[in-house]
């Protein structure tokens, strides 16, 4: 560890004579050897490359001290060296490695003589070194931390000085076997230098760990000795050319592909060796392990910028994959320091490379992606906890915490891929392609990973791991959105997690929503202002007056009018005002609207959406004979509701919000739809007997009923009665019904609901931080009714407190209710039946003190979800008045 100190101040005092921005660039690469644990402050330097030449110069002089070094300490190797500052002249007086260090740094600043190496190198002379037996860090960590640029060199090093006392050499690469014989051999000779010094040469160097486990080819190949041997009149033109050593252009490029590329890692040859490795006493090599992993990360760090778009990243996938493999990875040193590092190298990965990482993670490496989750989970969640947030330094600007995420977003398209995925044909291309020349505006980038790997987060009908473990509760909590939100906002480049939104919970990402839509609110209410110095009305709000008995006929006519003279005013702040009623619309008023009208539209009696009996789910009537602009009013509630955070009770199936999303319906969308058909669906498929036509006696032919309980027939193909289905055809047959149960038959009704809907939304992040069930929780609201979080989340007014005897009272009848009763308790102090996303815990009651006892019954402001509450005399007075007021609440008791 002193080593590394000295080599850090060294570079510090040799950058004197260079200009302030090298000093500084010295700073940061001479900080990469030092473990993170031994200073927090060095958490978040990352190594400048961006002039090569800086960093090439820095490398070089870390080079030429450890060359420094070795010279005093081992020697040239030349029996007649004439160098006073070489082990091998003799001359030198006697140095422990920590003063070796000093004199090679103080050799570098002086440019002193510099042997070369002789080829027959010999061991340094007698005396030359004192070998300090209290020195636990010696120079086994000094050299796990250099760079191994010069590999060749290193192994030679260390070959010869451990075949001085053991019969196997360092290896510059690792085999699942070489491991078993260097443990084997280390446990005989009860010392464990070979393995400490193994991990330090293996794990420190990008070449030699990617060089390591290598997958055995599955044919064997032609070696030039082979070739000799062959037939001439057998081989190719190419095996001909490379024996009279004559080869074109494009062969040298094709040899040197073939040079640069590496066989991808054997993974369970990994996992078995580090079996082995890890049944030692960790103790023994984890802080030589933890050390020469920051070197890798450096060296990644140094290396990334420098390599070629165009260039093989062979290695640096084999790496990655082989570091993350380590089961300890997630405890201790390795944790704290070791993790941490690497995942700040791993922010420089080129797209292809987290491609090509994630189709390996995806693949026989898929049994690994809970653990490294869970790894990259812990690290934030620690991070969170341990650093202390200010008010200029927040969760965004934690480097650790934000490479972590980054990389964890590999893992989470790895995560599709090992799963279950659907065709992207089914993804809409255009779905809004109307007459009327409507385009929703998407203003979201393409991810540049999804488009390497052609895939899209609607393609994943079943990830591998829940996408729910991808959250981090502790790290959403921590997140503060208004701040997030204007970092993806700007243009400074600043990290937000809107743009990671997998790691967020639900709850969390509808306040990133939440500020979009209200700063366009601000925004919308801003411009019609200024409207009133042109002489304009001023309109700051979309105001809309309404009877309670023409509800739906006011409503949609207001609206219909106003998606056609000005569309942008469906963005404005919604202000519900019901004709010959009083109060200003605080929300609670909107809350009603938005009830009634849902209640009304899905009416049976309007024949726009029809019930599902088995799921009791509404679809779209397929022989409807309402207008396409009645549907698309209902899209526009829809978008209105989410714009101005309203839940509805409405019980859509899944596949709306896919196709909401973009994707179209298929067959397994039928499942949460129509489970009965479903299941026949699927007893069809997986029936494989001969008789198979004789069984179930379909064609192309499929028939359904209208409103009226007529049937209507329909060809899934030209001529479909004529086609039967065979065991050839079934698939077919399944695809095509399934289309046209959930496309075909409603393309009309849908495409005018979802120009409706993308009237309200199309520039909001809806899209980009939430995934078709999470629009479901956003629109729906949660299904978990827990009122002991409502409990402990309530606030207390007016002398009230949790320790008051009515408050006590209240909540021992809350809890006693039934559900259908708890839904009205919500109905009745909210103005919603509906649990927000997040759960109870997220509502915010306020029970406030409202007089003594008396005969009144609670009333609630529901615009601020304030129950106002009498302070009744008995338990048996507060329940008899609280059930009645649930039950006999429309019309009056909610302002």
């Amino acid at each position: 560890m002193f080593l590394q100190h000295i080599l850090y101040f060294s570079l510090i005092t040799k950058s004197n004579s260079m200009n302030p921005s090298d000093q500084i660039s010295n700073k940061d690469e001479a900080s990469r050897n030092i473990p993170e644990a031994s200073s927090s402050n060095l958490n978040n330097e990352i190594i400048s490359t961006d002039n090569k030449n800086e960093v090439m110069k820095r490398a070089a002089a870390k080079k030429l001290i450890e060359r420094y070094f070795y010279q005093l300490t081992d020697g040239c190797g030349n029996p007649h060296c004439d160098n006073q500052y070489c082990a091998s002249s003799g001359e030198l007086k006697p140095l422990t490695p920590d003063e070796a260090a000093a004199q090679a740094i103080q050799l570098f600043s002086q440019d002193a003589r510099l042997c070369d190496r002789h080829p027959n190198k010999i061991a340094r002379k007698q005396g030359n070194i004192i070998n300090n037996k209290n020195d636990t860090t010696n120079d086994v960590n000094f050299e796990s931390d250099l760079p191994r640029n010069d590999i060749e060199s290193q192994s030679n090093y260390s070959n010869s000085k451990e075949s001085l006392k053991y019969n196997t050499p360092i290896p510059t690469y690792l085999t699942e076997q070489a491991l078993y014989d260097i443990i084997d051999e280390c446990e005989a000779n009860n010392s464990y230098s070979p393995l400490i010094r193994t991990v330090g040469e293996i794990f420190s160097s990008i070449e030699n760990l990617s060089k390591s486990f290598p997958q055995e080819p599955s044919t064997p190949t032609r070696s030039s000795s082979n070739l000799e041997n062959a037939d001439i009149k057998s081989l190719k033109k190419e095996d001909v050319r490379s024996l009279e050593g004559e080869k074109d252009k494009d062969e040298d490029s094709s040899a040197e592909s073939n040079k640069n590329s590496l066989p991808p890692v054997d993974i369970p040859a990994v996992r078995r060796a580090y079996t082995a490795l890890f049944k030692l006493n960790s103790s023994i090599f984890e802080n030589a392990l933890v050390n020469a992993l920051v070197t890798l990360a450096g060296n990644l760090q140094m290396e990334l910028p420098m390599r070629k778009e165009s260039g093989s990243h062979d290695d640096i996938v084999n790496v990655l994959v082989i570091v993350f493999e380590i089961p300890a990875l997630g405890s201790g040193d390795l944790l704290e320091t070791a993790l941490p590092a690497i995942c700040r190298a791993a922010q420089r990965l080129p797209v292809e490379v987290q491609a090509s990482l994630a189709i390996q993670w995806s693949g026989v490496a898929r049994r690994s992606i809970r653990s490294i989750l869970e790894n990259l989970q812990q690290l934030i969640t620690l991070r969170v906890i341990m650093t202390p947030f200010q008010r200029d330094f927040f969760v965004q600007d934690e480097n650790v915490i934000t490479s972590a995420t980054k990389f964890m977003k590999i893992l989470y398209y790895a995560n599709m891929l090992a799963g279950v995925l659907e065709s992207p044909e089914l993804r809409y291309q255009s779905l809004s392609d109307t007459k009327d020349g409507f385009k929703p505006q998407s203003t979201l980038p393409p991810d540049p990973l999804a488009e390497e790997l052609g895939i899209h987060v609607l393609d994943c009908r079943k990830p591998y791991l829940p996408f729910s473990e991808f959250y981090n509760e502790p790290l959403s909590d921590a997140v503060e959105m208004d701040r997030d939100f204007a970092n993806y906002k700007s243009d400074t480049g600043k990290f937000s997690f809107m743009h990671y939104p997998f790691i967020l919970t639900p709850a969390t990402k509808t306040m990133g929503l939440y500020f979009d839509n209200r700063i366009r609110m601000y925004s919308e209410r801003r411009i019609s202002f200024l409207q009133t110095f042109t002489g304009l009305p001023s309109q700051p709000f979309l105001k809309l007056k309404v009877r309670r008995d023409h509800i739906i006929d006011d409503a949609l006519v207001e609206l219909e009018m106003i998606s056609m003279d000005n569309p942008s005013d469906l963005k404005k702040q919604l202000v519900v005002e019901f004709e010959g009623e009083q109060g200003i619309d605080e929300g609670g008023v909107s809350k009603e609207f938005f009830q009634l009208v849902i209640e009304e539209i899905f009416n049976p009696d309007y024949a726009m959406f029809s019930i599902q009996p088995e799921s009791q789910t509404v679809w779209f009537n397929p022989t409807s004979f309402e207008s396409d602009a009645q549907f698309t009013l209902i899209g526009i509630v829809l978008g209105l509701a989410i714009y101005n955070n309203v839940i509805l009770a409405v019980n859509f199936p899944m596949v709306l919000y896919r196709k909401l999303m973009g994707k179209r319906g298929s067959f397994e969308d039928l499942q949460d739809w129509t489970p009965v058909l479903y299941n026949s669906l699927k007893q069809l498929l997986e029936y494989h007997e001969p008789n198979f036509e004789d069984m179930f006696m379909l064609t192309f032919r499929i028939s359904y009923q209208d409103v009226f309980g007529s049937t209507i027939s329909y060809d899934l193909k030209e001529n479909g009665d004529k086609i039967s289905v065979t065991q050839e055809n079934k698939y077919e047959f399944v695809d095509l019904y399934a289309d046209f149960l959930l496309n075909k038959s409603v393309e009309k009704q849908f495409s005018a609901f979802y120009k409706g809907f993308q009237m309200v939304v199309d520039e909001s992040p809806l899209e980009l931080l939430f995934r078709p069930e999470e629009i479901e929780l956003l629109i729906c609201g949660s299904k978990n009714f827990d009122f002991d979080e409502l409990e402990h989340s309530t606030e207390y007014d007016g002398g009230y407190t949790n320790e008051s005897q009515i408050i006590k009272d209240f909540w021992s009848v809350v809890h006693a209710l039934s559900l259908e009763d708890k839904r009205k308790l919500l109905q009745f102090t909210t103005g919603s039946d509906r649990v927000p996303i997040g759960g109870l815990s997220r509502l915010k009651l306020v029970i406030a003190k409202n007089g003594p006892d008396s005969d009144r019954l609670p009333t609630a402001h529901t615009c601020f979800n304030v129950l106002l509450l009498p302070e009744y005399s008995s338990k048996t007075k507060l329940k008899d008045r609280l059930v009645k007021a649930i039950n006999y609440s429309k019309g009056f008791g909610m302002l």
